[in-house]
């Protein structure tokens, strides 16, 4: 509930946004991750091949390779070098995320994406994850270091074993139970457990692609932080959460820009900022929205009031 309105979570930005414009980049996620994994299904399940393959590595009408650099990289530690067809498409996939943000890779096509978003909205009506039980974040880069270890010394891709996002497409495709026990697993685990526990604190892809998108182009920014009415939604539905509060709190001198890796562009706290404080902007985007502050002027006891020069620019 935002804490300024008294309002469930979202209402006031449909009030004053409307419909679509609150809930806009929820609905193009969703609609982004259908249509990533239906060109996937309906080669199999109707014959009409414009990809073959999977997430983990794929052919895009016969001319096109797309692969997961996560799984190219284990490779290359087990001691495997890739086919140099392989070796193009993880490099192009890793060229896309580190421009776009490594972590839309999470929120716009990870099919497990929608299952773990589920879970807290579940927990309106279960019971909701105890406080203090979520690992640490940095679990889920020890979780990284750890696949590549047992990539180097089994010389196996190691993480492909246990991978929930290839189990699915797997079990979509020719059926499988364990797959779906997987996932209803991690459902389980961030509903009963630990808040957003899976995508936020032990996955080892999404460890690897924020890391990848570290530096990219594309960001969340609080253009409008002055506008701030401090109602918390951007707070209750970001999945990193902790990756506002630099970007909203900080000083005028301080960046707008969401810089944290664990951003996943998301675009939530767009959607439910009924005074539209975020949006996408490009990285060199940087400057601070500007605030008039006054100074009197020390030459003058009690005298008239000086603006600063940026200011006066207003």
């Amino acid at each position: 509930m935002s804490t300024a309105s008294k309002m469930p979570v979202g209402r006031e930005a449909v009030e004053l946004k409307g419909w679509w414009k609150a809930y806009k980049y929820l609905i193009l996620r969703r609609t982004s991750q259908a249509i990533f994994l239906l060109v996937f299904l309906i080669g199999p399940w109707f014959g009409l091949w414009l990809v073959k393959g999977t997430l983990a590595g794929s052919m895009t009408l016969g001319v096109l390779p797309l692969n997961d650099p996560f799984i190219a990289l284990q490779s290359l530690v087990a001691g495997h070098i890739p086919e140099t067809t392989a070796l193009i498409g993880a490099v192009i996939v890793a060229c896309t995320y580190a421009l776009i943000g490594g972590r839309v890779y999470c929120s716009w096509v990870c099919p497990i994406n929608p299952v773990t978003d589920a879970a807290p909205l579940a927990a309106y009506t279960a019971r909701p994850a105890p406080k203090g039980g979520n690992p640490k974040r940095q679990t889920r880069i020890i979780a990284m270091f750890a696949v590549l270890a047992v990539s180097a010394l089994s010389g196996t891709i190691a993480w492909e074993l246990v991978n929930p996002i290839t189990m699915v497409h797997r079990a979509l495709v020719f059926g499988g139970g364990f797959a779906w026990a997987f996932v209803i697993g991690v459902f389980l685990f961030d509903l009963l457990l630990s808040r957003r526990g899976w995508c936020g604190h032990l996955c080892p892809v999404g460890a690897f692609y924020g890391q990848l998108g570290a530096k990219s182009v594309l960001r969340v920014t609080a253009v409008k932080r002055a506008a701030c009415d401090d109602c918390m939604d951007c707070f209750a539905v970001c999945p990193e959460m902790q990756v506002i509060t630099p970007a909203l709190r900080g000083q005028d001198d301080d960046t707008p820009l969401i810089l944290s890796p664990d951003c996943t562009n998301c675009g939530r706290c767009i959607d439910v900022c009924s005074v539209d404080v975020f949006e996408f902007t490009p990285s060199f985007r940087h400057t601070p929205p500007l605030r008039v502050v006054c100074a009197r002027n020390p030459n003058l006891q009690n005298g008239p009031i000086k603006l600063p020069e940026q200011a006066m620019e207003l």
